[in-house]
């Protein structure tokens, strides 16, 4: 059963934050919502160095241990399905380095999502054994990898252009 999150958690930044801005509110595919929101914050960011973008999102990952780590302890669940600021991070680290290209940003999109919720080894393994901040962004970390991967052969492959 899943526990009902308070839409008043918003008023608090902490949770505004790793709750998406309300994404994770939504009543089904909160995670895919969230990776939805993850977007226009990849289109602001687009236009960065690579190594500001990826300092940037760095900071967003750390910072999310800490986001996570508040909102799981304040609904008393571990990695609840509201909290997607893993998300909106595990798609920010899928698009480092990726050509600004609608293609790419829906591409980047589906691979992340799903491997986030395929979770091959050892995401799944670490999703069940990894507890707190840590644990609710390690998994999609490793997901974004894995999407990042897959993303980068086929650009390489295809030379950028599909």
């Amino acid at each position: 059963m899943r526990i009902k999150v308070d839409p008043r958690l918003l008023i608090n930044p902490v949770h505004l934050l790793s709750l998406g801005f309300g994404s994770g509110l939504a009543p089904k595919a909160p995670g895919t919502a969230g990776t939805l929101v993850a977007i226009p914050v990849y289109l602001l960011m687009s236009g960065l160095n690579p190594v500001a973008y990826l300092l940037i999102t760095l900071f967003l990952l750390y910072t999310g241990i800490h986001l996570c780590q508040a909102t799981a302890r304040r609904l008393g669940v571990h990695d609840h399905p509201a909290i997607v600021w893993d998300e909106i991070v595990g798609y920010l680290l899928t698009m480092v380095a990726v050509p600004f290209d609608w293609i790419w940003i829906v591409a980047g999109f589906a691979l992340f999502r799903l491997f986030d919720v395929w979770k091959p080894w050892p995401i799944g393994l670490l999703d069940r054994r990894v507890s707190g901040g840590i644990g609710i962004m390690l998994d999609d970390l490793l997901a974004a990898v894995y999407a990042s991967v897959v993303l980068q052969l086929v650009i390489y492959l295809t030379g950028g252009a599909l």
